[in-house]
């Protein structure tokens, strides 16, 4: 381990290589940084053959077995076997009725489908057997958002952001949704809680970008100084390069926001939320592409 950068595990890139002729803001575009992609581990796979044989040995009651579709559901969505994941989900659910985890897998699941009507019963399966369980508040404002309801979307998510002020993707899942409805009150409380609860964590650095204060190549260079191996750099730039390409989005750089996606998710960080959504992103913008010729 390298104290200022994972320096065998990355590249630097030009981006414009990547971006093609995309507009881009005023700004210079940065260098970028690669990680090696992630592989799935010995440990993952020694968890699916160990799960298959206890499901297999009919030796688990119902809901002992339902735990173990559950678990495996998430070694198969950590390895991004999302169809298998999707299935034993279900089988969890089936098997355990309130089966709250289960029912906001299913529900992120619907969501990425564009299955929001199933989706949102998920969530609010999740909510009426645990009133308290923010992350399907959260889910469940991503999909209101997606659904193009962002006014319902913001609710959730300010109950999501409200449980814990001082978690900077919080506080930045409330501006990316809320941004759609009243943008200037975005910015204002993302600032406000960048002064209010900012700290030297990874995530608030994310925050910083939002908050204007530091350029996207200053931003990547943070990035890259982790003191870690190369799962830790792939796991922030999975973050950085979604969050990176939401702002180009924002702007209008669509163009250069896919390539972000696109670097997002070369890191193969599957269970990652920012993951799942830049393969949503990009899925949509292949769908607007086909309607469009």
């Amino acid at each position: 381990m390298l104290k200022r950068a994972w320096r065998s595990g990355f590249l630097l890139v030009a981006i414009a290589y990547l971006s093609g002729c995309a507009n881009t803001s005023s700004q210079a575009l940065p260098t970028i940084v690669l990680a090696t992609p992630l592989q799935v581990d010995y440990q993952s796979e020694n968890a699916l053959a160990r799960l298959g044989q206890m499901l297999n040995s009919g030796e688990y009651n119902q809901e002992q077995t339902a735990q173990l579709f559950y678990e495996r559901g998430i070694v198969f969505d950590r390895v991004g076997l999302r169809a298998l994941a999707r299935f034993d989900f279900k089988r969890a659910v089936q098997l355990k009725p309130n089966f709250v985890e289960a029912y906001n897998f299913l529900g992120v699941y619907y969501t990425l489908a564009e299955d929001f009507d199933s989706a949102f019963e998920s969530f609010d399966s999740a909510i009426e057997l645990a009133p308290d369980y923010s992350f399907a508040y959260f889910y469940r404002g991503i999909a209101l958002n997606y659904a193009n309801k962002p006014e319902l979307a913001v609710v959730d998510v300010d109950y999501y952001a409200d449980q814990a002020p001082n978690d900077p993707y919080r506080v930045l899942w409330r501006y990316l949704i809320q941004q759609q409805t009243d943008a200037p009150k975005a910015q204002q409380e993302l600032d406000l809680a960048f002064e209010t609860y900012k700290t030297d964590d990874w995530g608030w650095q994310i925050v910083r970008l939002y908050a204007g204060e530091i350029t996207q190549q200053q931003f990547l260079t943070e990035t890259a100084n982790v003191d870690g191996n190369n799962r830790d750099l792939a796991e922030r730039l999975c973050e950085a390069y979604f969050y990176m390409a939401k702002l180009e989005q924002q702007a209008g750089n669509h163009p250069l926001a896919s390539s972000y996606f696109k670097l997002s998710l070369a890191n193969n960080v599957y269970d990652f939320v920012e993951h799942r959504l830049a393969l949503f992103e990009l899925s949509r913008y292949e769908s607007q592409a086909q309607l469009a010729l």
